[in-house]
């Protein structure tokens, strides 16, 4: 897992961007619910990230963890359609978000799957340990 503060600053980064994007998008209907969509979940995979790092025990920030994973899924989705559903000349500014937020997905996916392995180590070994 890269270091978690480094996460936490991308992500961040990546909400303000999401955010200033979303001001040069073309005002329509479509484009205006997305967006909202958009910025609501792009801006609570940092929020989740921020709750994991206050977690208290490692089963809550695990659980922190999967809801900024949820979040990151549902942002690329938004983006996409995004993406697809504006011409050319929009999707040039869309594509670096686009990219970043399938990184983000990735790093978050290795993060819990990382934990959860972790997590479980340790159980075994303290039941193993009460087996000797």
């Amino acid at each position: 897992m890269k270091n978690f503060e480094d996460v936490r600053e991308r992500v961040f980064k990546f909400a303000l961007d999401v955010i200033e994007i979303s001001s040069k998008m073309p005002r329509n209907q479509s484009n205006f619910v997305i967006i909202q969509q958009l910025l609501r979940s792009a801006t609570s995979i940092g929020a989740n990230l921020e709750e994991a790092a206050g977690a208290h025990t490692r089963v809550d920030f695990i659980y922190n963890m999967n809801i900024s994973k949820k979040e990151a899924r549902e942002s690329n989705y938004w983006l996409r359609l995004l993406f697809q559903s504006n011409p050319a000349s929009i999707q040039h500014l869309l594509r670096p978000l686009l990219n970043e937020s399938e990184e983000i997905l990735k790093i978050l996916t290795s993060s819990v799957k990382n934990a959860q392995k972790s997590t479980l180590s340790s159980e075994l070994k303290v039941q193993s340990s009460k087996l000797n």
